[in-house]
């Protein structure tokens, strides 16, 4: 399979935010995975990379990413760099800051490399706990965990703007919601988006 053809696989699952599609056009996922996967970056499923993590599968990504409802100028975090493939996309849509959080010294050299090795600016990988979130640069518009939580992760709801959206996988090791939760005011309204499986977060909010 080719980047065309994982395109109209995206369109015909319901990836119709143009952004989106752009985005996945121009930061080639063959740049961000294992030597030995290249042939298959653009299968829509997920692939290992260093250290017992992985790529998420394109549709995944793409899901996220327009149920973010990413805005040019929005400020993001993301907890889990993993192969630095997502925060490069969210990067291009956005134009603007992206931070994300990677526990594991390894993965995030991993990610700083692929982003380094694309040209990718205004990404900053910072090697903390996730669970905590990035106070130096809060609030942000929007926030995307891309690790299984075993509850809400209200450390990272308290960083988010009024209006701003987080993105959370929540549930058991093999089985979880994605939820997506809106910030308004004192109010949270929330959405499950269906069943996704995601790698564990570890910490406070993870296994």
């Amino acid at each position: 399979m080719d980047i065309n053809s994982l395109i109209e696989n995206l369109k015909a699952q319901g990836i119709n935010n143009s952004n989106i599609l752009n985005a996945i056009k121009t930061i080639l996922r063959e740049n961000f995975v294992l030597e030995e996967y290249k042939e298959a970056a653009y299968y829509d499923k997920a692939l290992p990379i260093p250290y017992n993590q992985s790529i998420s599968q394109p549709y995944t990504v793409a899901f996220m990413l327009q149920e973010l409802e990413l805005k040019k100028g929005d400020k993001v975090l993301e907890i889990g760099s993993g192969s630095g493939w997502n925060s490069a996309l969210i990067n291009y849509i956005t134009k603007s800051e992206v931070y994300t959080i990677e526990n594991n010294k390894e993965v995030a050299a991993f990610a700083i490399g692929n982003l380094k090795k694309n040209k990718i600016k205004n990404v900053k990988v910072i090697v903390c706990d996730g669970n905590k979130g990035y106070k130096e640069k809060f609030p942000y518009d929007k926030i995307i965990v891309t690790a299984a939580c075993s509850r809400i992760p209200f450390d990272l709801i308290a960083q988010l703007k009024n209006n701003g959206i987080l993105l959370v996988p929540v549930g058991s090791l093999l089985d979880q919601d994605l939820l997506k939760i809106r910030k308004k005011e004192n109010k949270l309204e929330k959405e499950n988006l269906g069943k996704f499986v995601f790698v564990p977060l570890k910490g406070k909010y993870g296994f």
